[in-house]
Order: structure tokens, then C-alpha cells, then sequence
């Protein structure tokens, strides 16, 4: 952390406390408080934490007011169109790009680590067939810890990145194996001579019955998405896999407490919500009426998908999603598929009206991984574990740099406690 060359003043009670104020390389100014309870005997008041940074980081930032996502300084756009998922995970994890022989190496490490071991299998099999996808994931990949006791230790650098690449590699492979478990068809193995969007699909899509060849638009598409949600900073996953590993937790237990985080409809079940809104919709002629109720302030509904949290402009990688929606749309064509027909609708709809684009409520990343997930042939259950997949190596990138920081301590957060005060123990008798 950079040192201190500026300092708030706080006065409580009429004695005055000097916080140092540290200056980072892009965004605001950080008010330093680690000393305050010590000093002045008071907490700090922030629900949500919205106001609060937890840690010093290096590896993303967000401008909500720019529309602008950076991964190691590179903006989330050129990423995307320029790269690809395995060498932005690669950037996420060393803080530079590849060189071409160290992606080379880096690709081969991760291929060759795809397979799960074979006693894992069991695993699926006590499970309901009904069970979400996402509570599979959330079983297996804690479970991990389990097979792998060679990668376990957090006090090892070697044990730490033979763990970070095992998660990147075999996160494919698990969350396949989950959709085929809740569809009823037999696992597919990886293939290791297919790039990892393409392997995933095959061993998603795939049957012994039939040959399957994976179409490279498809597999392009399925990449971005990847790498479109491979991290997004202090998030309530990424915050969860940290407050997790500050205990010394083995990583596969930090990653699956994630998934579990992850899981929650306010945060990586937006795209889902996204098509059961258009499913609701039903039909394009509908689409005016919702459109006027999502005006209506007094109407609870909103159209999901559209403006974001963070971004308060534009959502940067909903540009580079939309030409992959189109192109996958194009190939697959969206007559016979009426929630495709309200999307596309729906999109041309609100970006004509003034009303969306004065209030910044353009379409998403969520709105348009959605589309094309559907598109593709995913049920709705399978967006949220699309999503962890793409987000584990954002949630190891986080882990590694946080236990590699000497100032890491176990985290504890704070409360403003308003229960009942000390009182006696009343006999049953007498109550």
C-alpha cells in the first residue's frame, strides 16, 4: 500500500483524531480507519460495505460512472475481442499477458489437468436426479479438498498454483458433469485437444450415439462469456471467497463458499431472472405493456437485464456480448423460438425509447449471456453454473494475491448492536 500523504480530521466529543487518507492509482481517495476503534473507541457504520475497502488490490477495476472494467490495466473490450479466456486467465493470475511460450506452457498445464478423479463420479450419483446444478457444484468442488491433499496447503506456493490450475482446469468438467446428471445422459469426458470453450460444449452437448463437432461460432461466443465474467473486483462472491480464506480454509472450501454465494438471485442468478422475464413477456406484441409498466412507479416491475448496479452509464462488456448474441442468433435463428423473438424485440424497443436512454438503463452483459445461452441450448438452471465456471479463476486470482499479502488478517467485521442489554437468568418456574 502506498504511503499516506494526506489525513482527515475527525472530531468526536470534542477531541480531534488524524486518519491518514491513502491516494490509489485510479478511483477515490481511501480513508484509513484501522486505528480508529483503538483511538477513539467507535466503530464505522456501513451495511453492505458499499462505502468500505476490505483490501488493497491489484487486479481489477471498475469506473461505474465510465462504463469502464479493467483486468491488470487492460480494458475488458479489447479482452474480449482480442483474447482469449485462458490468456486472461493467465493475465489475472501473473499481472501480465503471455508471452507465446508461456501461454503455450500455461494452456498445456491447464489441459492436462481437465479430468476429475474417477471416484468423484460417486459423488454425483447421491444426489437427486431434480437437484439444482448449482448445489452439485457447491458439494463437488468443496469436496475437492477430499481427492487432492497434495494441493491443500496455503502456507506452500507450489501446493497454491497446482490448486489454482486444477480448479480452472476440472470447473468445466464438474459443472458438465452436473448438467448431464440433472438431464439423465452419460458423462462426457474432456477432450484434450479441443480448446477449452469448445471442450466444455462437447462434453456439455455431446452423446455416445452420435458424433458431435463443435460449431467455432458457438465456441466463440461461449469464450467471451467466459471471459466476460472472469472477475469483477470486491463483489459478493469474490468477498465471500476472501472472508473465507482469511481463516487459513483450504481453497477448494473458499471456492465452493463462492459458488454458494454466487448462487443468490441478486447476484449470479441475473441472467436467469433476465429469461423468465421474457418468458413472461411470452409473446413481441406484449412488449409495449411492459414496457409502459416498467415506467410506471407505482408498478413493482422492472425489466431485468437492463442498467446495472455498478455501471452507471453502460455495462462494457454488454458491447462485445451484443455481436456475439447476433452472430449466434444468426446461426441458430430465433423464428421458432419465442423468447428469442421477445429479446430482439424487446432490445430494439427500449433502446428507441428515450426514456431508457435518459435513465442509462441500456441492456447488459446478463441480458445478452441469457439470449445466448438459450440460444444455445441451455436450460435456465445451467446460466448460474456457466457463470461460476467463468468466475473461478477472478475467485483464485483474489485468494492467491490475499494470502500473499503480509497484512492479511482473519476478517471480522463489526456490528451496531441494538439488542436487549445484560440481564438475570429467570428460573422456568418463575417465568
Amino acid at each position: 500500500m502506498a504511503d499516506s500523504t494526506k489525513s482527515a480530521t475527525l472530531e468526536i466529543d470534542g477531541k480531534k483524531y488524524e486518519l491518514p487518507i491513502f491516494s490509489p492509482t485510479a478511483g477515490p481517495d481511501v480513508v484509513d480507519i484501522r486505528k480508529l476503534y483503538a483511538q477513539a473507541g467507535v466503530f464505522t457504520y456501513d451495511p453492505g460495505f458499499t462505502s468500505t475497502a476490505a483490501c488493497d488490490s491489484t487486479i481489477t477495476y471498475i469506473d461505474g460512472d465510465k462504463g469502464e472494467l479493467l483486468h491488470r490495466g487492460y480494458p475488458i473490450d479489447q479482452l474480449a475481442s482480442k483474447s482469449h479466456y485462458l490468456e486472461v486467465c493467465y493475465l489475472l493470475l501473473y499481472g501480465e499477458l503471455p508471452s507465446p511460450a508461456h501461454l503455450e506452457d500455461f494452456e498445456s498445464r491447464v489441459t492436462s489437468h481437465t479430468m476429475i478423479h474417477e471416484q468423484m463420479m460417486y459423488l454425483f450419483r447421491g444426489f437427486r436426479r431434480d437437484a439444482h446444478p448449482m448445489a452439485i457444484m457447491v458439494g463437488v468442488v468443496g469436496a475437492m479438498s477430499a481427492f487432492y491433499h497434495d494441493s491443500t496447503d496455503i502456507n506452500d506456493p507450489w501446493q497454491r498454483e497446482v490448486a489454482s490450475i486444477r480448479m480452472i482446469a476440472k470447473m468445466p468438467t464438474i459443472a458438465a458433469m452436473a448438467y448431464k446428471y440433472t438431464i439423465g445422459q452419460p458423462f462426457e469426458y474432456p477432450r484434450n485437444d479441443l480448446d477449452y470453450a469448445s471442450n466444455f460444449l462437447k462434453m456439455c452437448f455431446a452423446v455416445p450415439a452420435e458424433d458431435y463437432e463443435v460449431n467455432p461460432i458457438l465456441a466463440r461466443a461461449m469464450d467471451r462469456i467466459f471471459t466476460l465474467h472472469a472477475d469483477h473486483e470486491q463483489n459478493a462472491s469474490t468477498s465471500t471467497v476472501r472472508l473465507a480464506s482469511s481463516s487459513g480454509a483450504n481453497p477448494f472450501a473458499c471456492i465452493a463458499a463462492g459458488i454458494a454465494c454466487l448462487w443468490g438471485p441478486a447476484h449470479g442468478g441475473a441472467n436467469q431472472a433476465c429469461l423468465e422475464m421474457l418468458k413472461k413477456i411470452g409473446t413481441p406484441d406484449r412488449i409495449p405493456e411492459f414496457i409502459a409498466r416498467a415506467k410506471d412507479k407505482d408498478d413493482p416491475f422492472r425489466l431485468m437485464g437492463f442498467g446495472h448496479r455498478v455501471y452507471k452509464n453502460f455495462d462494457p462488456r454488454a458491447t462485445v456480448l451484443k455481436q456475439s448474441a447476433d452472430e449466434v442468433l444468426e446461426l441458430m435463428g430465433i423464428d421458432d423460438n419465442p423468447i428469442l423473438q421477445v429479446a430482439k424485440e424487446l432490445e430494439k424497443q427500449a433502446l428507441a425509447d428515450p426514456y431508457f436512454s435518459e435513465k442509462k438503463l441500456f441492456p447488459n452483459v446478463d441480458f445478452y449471456s441469457g439470449i445466448i445461452l438459450e440460444a444455445m441450448g441451455f436450460p435456465t438452471s445451467m446460466f448460474t453454473p456457466i457463470f461460476a465456471l467463468s468466475r473461478t479463476v477472478g475467485w483464485i486470482s483474489q485468494w492467491k494475491e490475499m494470502i500473499g499479502d503480509p497484512q492479511l488478517k482473519i476478517g471480522r467485521p463489526r456490528q451496531l448492536y441494538n439488542g436487549s442489554t445484560m440481564r438475570d437468568y429467570v428460573d422456568i418456574e418463575n417465568r
